[in-house]
């Protein structure tokens, strides 16, 4: 039976959720908080969405999303073009290319690894950051934002899991 027009609206918005929910993030992470110092310690809710998706569905998160998705993040804050873009490729990679490991494993295997792969992704974009920029930055600003990557993503990781539900459950 061919789906109708509704059905296939329906499944075209299940499989863009992952990316709009990607790009929400990316703006979340460059908003400006009144905090001081917060731009340089905020989460990578980027390498959060681009590490579960690449893990649950690699078919709706394709490694040319990662690098569109880092563009963008690096257009927004106004990083030097292509850092964000290089980092959330190689972690797409890297995660796609272990994802038999991960799947059927609790989710405290997953957050464990997802501290190794974060702390990869942080010190490659440090590195590549302070490179391209001709600047300096704090290693320990680095590290706090690091922490908090990898202490936000068991909250990020629930809603991810709900959104899950949502493009499983049948229309």
């Amino acid at each position: 039976m061919k789906p109708t027009f509704w059905q296939r609206m329906d499944l075209m918005a299940r499989n863009l959720l992952p990316l709009l929910l990607m790009l929400c993030l990316v703006i979340l992470t460059v908003v400006p908080i009144r905090l001081p110092g917060y731009t340089v310690v905020a989460p990578m809710l980027p390498v959060m969405g681009v590490c579960y998706w690449s893990i649950v569905r690699p078919d709706l998160l394709r490694p040319s999303m990662a690098f569109g998705i880092g563009v963008f993040e690096d257009v927004l804050a106004g990083a030097p073009l292509g850092v964000s873009a290089l980092v959330l490729t190689a972690v797409h990679g890297a995660v796609v290319y272990q994802q038999r490991f991960f799947l059927g494993k609790p989710f405290f295997v997953w957050w464990w690894t997802f501290g190794l792969v974060a702390a990869a992704a942080t010190l490659l974009k440090w590195v590549l950051f302070m490179m391209m920029s001709d600047r300096m930055i704090d290693p320990a600003t680095v590290f706090i934002g690091y922490l908090l990557t990898v202490f936000l993503y068991p909250v990020v990781g629930l809603v991810f899991a709900r959104v899950e539900v949502v493009l499983t459950r049948e229309g």
